[in-house]
């Protein structure tokens, strides 16, 4: 582990603070302090309790999009967080090898050669693979120090790294001895472009404009026909069976009968199976079991024959009419309509909307194939992953995404992990020459087990395919600290405390990961909580996309607003359960929070409350110091939850609103004139506003990383960097009553204020204030209010406060905690006008909220609007409900 130590010459510091916050000048500088330092490590010699979160390896060939900023910004935070409350941190960053991602980069390279990858051969491919992946590969991993990460980067992994590769392969070979792994023939989603079986998570749903064409098939024996319909008729030639619902009365004297296929004559049965819907077309429907995922399911239950009729290519095969072999599945299409139209054997054409899956890669359309593959036994692996969050040892955060998991778990189905690639894991399999399957760790043991089985020598060839990329990242939990070793990594940091990721890939890694991670480590699970973060859309609440032109790059972002503005932003959207509606406007808003932080250190650093923060030894005596400390020390604890319950929005509000509002707002404002005095008072404001500032910033560390160590260092004169300082604490338990008395105080003159706005108070006009005891809820308001008069009148632009017995004439009256207080106004305002004014604004806002509820009552708009501008209508619906209100309510004063 690198030493961590204290930076001292590498950051120079300023001889004053930069009047402009510019996050260029230092972001870049501090990252490589950090990593020098270094921070990021984890300790395995360290007393510390350990805490780990395990990076969703992005894909080697991948760059950074705003999806990775949100995810990799809250493991940031946590991590951050965690490290300085005192736990020995492991945020284990990676890459993935990316199986088809990766071969297509470098195909394409290849091609813009003029080199086709089978003319080199495998070996020299994978050579080229390589070189590309260390030349360019891990270009993520380098995006994200802009970002800030803090992982252990020393101890980054690749899926293909060697050990790792060791462990997929004993993996493989456990499971395949256990009966977890196994060949079969079944239907995979064959992609004829990329010639590979792909997952589901790879396929892409489009929606297509095509037909269904309902064919008569005739009844053997009879003149009557069964009529069918489908959208891919040059399946047809692989069809073994017409399906009926066995309790559709109009096929119950077909069940059992066959009809002949067109062109083919072959026969083939009528069945009874709950999949033909009565409802549906004809109630009768084709079953192709080697081209349809329910069709072979039906045809399992029927043992029916399995025609494939096609090649890899997507081209007929020799078992449909000579007339077809060798065509394109689409150009065959439009030739078989054509020949059945000629033999009158088309019942009807129907155009149609419907739903074609295509490869996310290559763009063409997805075609279920019968073939050879491997699987996994998915089904027994996943029954200890459900109980582990049934029963609490795993939970989901937010709760509700508990019931996706166990929908995908309860009806999980042998799970394909062979693709038809070269840049991957081998499958650690050989095969004799009558093709019967050798699983081994390496090929000596291959051959020792076929001389044993064969009782000679044989010559055995490997399989050539790769496993699905998903296998090996199943194993990450484990396999980056050193499975199948018993590592001293593995037993400090397995099992990991969260996993953060997008729900997009709840089944297809998070649970293999959980479904992996316990069948080899003896059933403990790999993580304790899983949080499930919302999707980053555009400002329209729509899916970015670079077709839609509305993908905002977070490097670009980074670049014109600094990584902490974006990270804040990011942070402060993150609701449980809530996708994030990202707009630019926020991100430069919260670009605005960095510079009034950027601006009160500098106000500090004016009026020399700077340096090494600390109270000292001298009690704290004036309430509104008392006050600060008190709001600090509740922010503090309101962020240390919410990070620990995962609600990254609180956390933010909660350290925004102190330092925007209580601390620059109210507390700087209210210390100003205190700040000027040469005194033990004026002491006392400096100690308690730098320390305040200090504290803060260090509560902000996690969220703003950037600025939060730049201004430690420049006006806290901070030793030890800050994000190696402990979370902030301080006994606030005897400030309670100044928290009471000063939250009284700028209640009254958030009133005055807000009084002020509504009757429309010019702002150089100064009224007096007049209190009344009422039925006060504080007994000492009175002496407070002699204590803090001078502040509250500059404050709240006052002439001067004073109490009396009765409410005076021409006043606005308002009630703070009870006490009745008053604001005259006979010697500010015209009344009569003021109401002229305040009655003929009313009557524009009743004209605007009638204008707009009569809109979203029409249903014809309602219905034919988009989503974004009826959302807008019931926004403006809002604003102008309250300017309605806020108007009623200044005419009742007047009045």
């Amino acid at each position: 582990m690198a030493k961590k130590h204290i930076v001292q010459q590498q950051i120079i510091s300023s001889a004053m603070l930069d009047k402009t916050y510019d996050p260029k000048q230092f972001e870049a500088r501090w990252y490589k302090a950090w990593q020098e330092s270094g921070a990021f490590a984890s300790d395995l010699s360290s007393d510390k309790t350990p805490y780990t979160i395990m990076m969703p390896p992005p894909n080697v060939t991948g760059s950074l999009h705003i999806g990775h900023a949100l995810t990799f910004t809250l493991q940031d935070i946590l991590i951050r967080f965690h490290r300085m409350i005192g736990r020995d941190v492991l945020w284990q960053p990676g890459t993935d090898h990316a199986g088809i991602a990766t071969q297509m980069v470098v195909e394409r390279m290849l091609g813009e050669e003029g080199i086709d990858r089978r003319d080199l051969g495998r070996d020299k491919f994978i050579e080229r693979v390589w070189q590309w992946v260390e030349q360019s590969g891990g270009t993520i991993s380098r995006q994200l120090h802009s970002l800030g990460a803090s992982p252990d980067w020393e101890r980054s992994r690749f899926t293909l790294d060697e050990g790792l590769s060791e462990a997929v392969r004993l993996v493989f070979v456990r499971m395949h001895e256990q009966g977890l792994i196994y060949r079969d023939k079944r239907l995979i989603n064959w992609d004829p472009k990329l010639l590979t079986a792909i997952s589901d998570l790879e396929v892409d749903q489009r929606e297509v404009n095509g037909h269904y064409w309902h064919i008569r098939y005739p009844i053997e024996g009879t003149d009557q026909f069964v009529v069918v319909a489908t959208t891919r008729p040059e399946t047809m030639f692989g069809d073994t069976a017409v399906a009926v619902h066995p309790e559709d009365e109009r096929y119950q004297s077909l069940i059992g009968k066959h009809i002949l296929l067109p062109l083919m004559g072959r026969r083939v049965p009528i069945i009874a199976d709950e999949y033909a819907d009565i409802e549906k077309g004809s109630g009768a429907v084709k079953i192709t079991p080697a081209h349809d995922f329910n069709d072979f399911e039906v045809g399992r239950r029927h043992n029916l024959e399995m025609i494939n009729v096609m090649d890899a290519d997507g081209r007929m095969n020799e078992i449909v009419p000579d007339a077809f072999r060798g065509m394109d599945r689409f150009d065959a299409r439009k030739k078989l309509i054509a020949t059945l139209e000629a033999e009158g054997l088309i019942d009807a054409i129907e155009p149609t909307v419907h739903t074609v899956p295509h490869g996310d890669r290559s763009g063409v359309p997805i075609e279920p194939w019968l073939m050879d593959q491997w699987y996994v036994d998915a089904e027994t692996l996943a029954k200890p992953a459900m109980k582990a969050v049934e029963d609490g040892r795993m939970r989901f955060v937010p709760k509700r995404w508990e019931k996706t998991y166990f929908e995908w778990m309860r009806n999980i189905q042998p799970w394909c992990i062979s693709r038809q690639l070269w840049w991957g894991h081998r499958i650690p399999a050989w095969y004799g020459p009558d093709d019967k399957p050798f699983v081994a760790l390496d090929e000596t043991s291959a051959l020792a087990a076929a001389r044993k089985h064969y009782g000679k020598d044989v010559t055995l060839r490997q399989d050539d395919d790769v496993l699905d990329t998903w296998f090996s990242s199943g194993l990450w939990p484990f396999s980056t600290l050193g499975w199948p070793e018993e590592t001293d990594h593995l037993k400090r940091y397995y099992p990991g405390d969260v996993l953060v990721t997008g729900f997009d890939i709840i089944f297809f890694w998070v649970a293999r990961m959980m479904m992996m991670g316990m069948h080899f480590m003896d059933g403990e699970i790999p993580f304790k909580d899983i949080y499930i973060h919302a999707l980053v859309r555009d400002e329209k609440g729509q899916k970015m996309s670079k077709s839609k032109g509305n993908v905002m790059d977070p490097l670009d972002i980074t670049d014109k607003y600094g990584a902490d503005a974006l990270r804040f932003t990011l942070t402060a959207l993150a609701a449980q359960g809530r996708d994030i509606k990202l707009a630019e406007s926020r991100i430069e808003g919260y670009r605005n929070f960095a510079t009034k932080i950027w601006n009160a250190c500098r106000f500090l650093e004016m009026n020399n409350a700077t340096g090494k923060p600390g109270l000292g030894d001298q009690p704290i005596k004036d309430p509104i110091n008392q006050w600060i400390l008190f709001e600090l020390s509740q922010t503090g604890d309101q962020v240390r939850h919410a990070i620990s319950e995962y609600r990254f929005n609180d956390a933010a509000d909660a350290v925004y609103h102190f330092i925007w509002h209580r601390f620059c707002d109210w507390y700087l404002e209210w210390i100003k004139p205190s700040l000027s005095h040469d005194n033990t008072e004026s002491t006392e404001y400096t100690r308690v506003a730098a320390t305040v500032m200090a504290e803060a910033i260090t509560i902000l560390h996690p969220l703003m990383p950037f600025i939060t160590e730049e201004l430690w260092k420049e006006i806290f004169s901070g030793d030890e960097m800050l994000i190696s300082s402990p979370w902030p604490q301080r006994d606030v338990s005897g400030y309670v009553g100044a928290g009471e008395q000063i939250g009284f105080i700028f209640e009254l003159i958030t009133t005055v204020r807000s009084l002020r706005n509504e009757m429309n108070v010019p702002a150089s006009a100064k009224p007096e204030l007049v209190l009344l005891d009422g039925k006060a809820t504080h007994s000492g308001w009175q002496d407070w209010i002699a204590t803090h008069k001078d502040a509250m009148i500059r404050m709240a632009r006052l002439k001067d406060i004073r109490l009396a017995e009765a409410m005076p004439p021409q006043s606005a009256q308002a009630v703070v905690a009870g006490v009745e207080m008053a604001m005259p106004l006979a010697d500010v305002l015209d009344f009569d006008a003021e109401k002229k004014r305040l009655n003929t604004a009313l009557i524009a806002a009743e004209s605007e909220v009638k204008k707009i509820e009569s809109k979203l009552n029409n249903q014809g708009f309602v219905s034919k609007a988009p989503a974004e501008v009826i959302e807008e209508n019931k926004r403006r619906l809002e604003v102008e409900i309250e300017r309605r209100d806020k108007i009623e309510t200044a005419l009742n004063r007047l009045n």
